[in-house]
């Protein structure tokens, strides 16, 4: 359960961040907001989930 909650948390940081790194490009380069967003969109679902399975694994103790 934890897996998903840290998933969800670091993909909704993740979609703020591709939306205000969206706006900033639409106000330089209007046509490629989209396909920027896009792109950022997909990266943050697949770094967010690599982050989320690293954070979450459990701890090996040595003995």
């Amino acid at each position: 359960m934890s897996l998903l909650i840290v998933y969800v948390a670091l993909v909704i940081t993740g979609d703020f961040v591709a939306y205000f790194i969206g706006l900033v490009i639409e106000r330089t380069v209007p046509i490629a907001s989209l396909p920027a967003f896009l792109a950022m969109y997909f990266l943050f679902l697949w770094v967010a989930w690599v982050i989320a399975v690293r954070a979450t694994q459990p701890r090996v103790r040595p003995q």
